[in-house]
């Protein structure tokens, strides 16, 4: 170090970055505690729908009617049917 440092200086810069972590502290709080946004993967309202996906494709149900059995679009129902056939892959 080229520089020569005095203990008010070195107290002074101590205090600048503990006001520093506190704001950084607060925001990382911010983070924390926030909702995330999007799909929820695998929750209990997911896996309701997904494990009667299960039966009702098994039981040779169409895409359409397991959808409107459980109240979401098609799209959603493929989503379950990408999931379905990646763990059955990982079975064989």
């Amino acid at each position: 170090m080229d520089k020569v440092i005095n203990i008010e200086e070195a107290l002074k810069r101590i205090e600048e970055l503990e006001k520093e972590n506190a704001k950084l502290r607060e925001e990382l709080e911010y983070y924390r505690n926030r909702k995330l946004s999007g799909r929820q993967k695998h929750n209990a309202k997911w896996m309701a729908i997904y494990n009667d996906f299960v039966v009702g494709y098994e039981s040779g149900m169409t895409m359409v009617e397991i959808a409107k059995r459980n109240n979401v679009s098609e799209r959603t129902i493929y989503r379950y049917k990408a999931y379905y056939d990646k763990i059955k892959r990982k079975e064989e």
